[in-house]
């Protein structure tokens, strides 16, 4: 559906262009535009790496392990429909941990094995658990307390310049998810039926 949506875009601004004469200014802005995607894309490849590789530092050191210990306690409430010493409970700590240093995107490999996890505990396949939802609202909030890499890439932003409101955003953003999913979690029409 996305494809039809972008070439429906491309149709209309090559067809505007040619009604109003400025089929030479779509064409170079087409071009000036690939451009400017490949040394974004060229950019955040090497931002990622960075941050990929300050990510594996943190786990050979145990500071991921550090924090996944300091996490447990919080996990084991959020989560009480799953038992503390099963695998999608790590997954979840280590998709937060990564979440909390700004790496969204390595995250992202880690929240699929979480989901994964958390459906083989799941009665009825199709439908989401209360854990699902509240990994999920968890998940796309995220608190982070180190700048997105791909913020500094994109925005070229000294990381003080926006350090705190960053965090007391997506600190709200976190808690309003979680009451948000245990509010629902408690009404009859989004109740799991067992």
């Amino acid at each position: 559906m996305l494809n039809y949506i972008w070439f429906g875009m491309m149709l209309i601004g090559v067809i505007a262009g040619i009604a109003t004469g400025n089929i030479d200014a779509v064409t170079q802005a087409a071009i000036d535009m690939a451009k400017t995607a490949v040394e974004i894309a060229i950019g955040l490849i090497g931002i990622m790496a960075l941050w990929l590789g300050i990510m594996k530092i943190a786990e050979e050191s145990g500071l991921i392990r550090l924090i996944a210990r300091g996490l447990r306690p919080v996990t084991v409430r959020l989560f009480p429909d799953v038992p503390p010493d099963h695998p999608a409970i790590g997954s979840i700590i280590l998709n937060m941990a990564a979440n909390i240093l700004g790496l969204g995107n390595a995250a992202t490999p880690l929240g699929l094995k979480a989901m994964e996890e958390l459906q083989e505990l799941n009665p009825k396949k199709d439908t989401a658990t209360n854990a699902m939802c509240t990994f999920l609202a968890i998940n796309t909030s995220s608190v982070q307390l180190i700048l997105p890499a791909t913020v500094v890439g994109l925005m070229g932003v000294v990381s003080n310049q926006i350090f705190i409101t960053t965090i007391i955003a997506t600190t709200l953003s976190t808690v309003a998810g979680i009451v948000a999913v245990k509010w629902l979690e408690k009404w009859k029409r989004f109740r799991e039926e067992a």
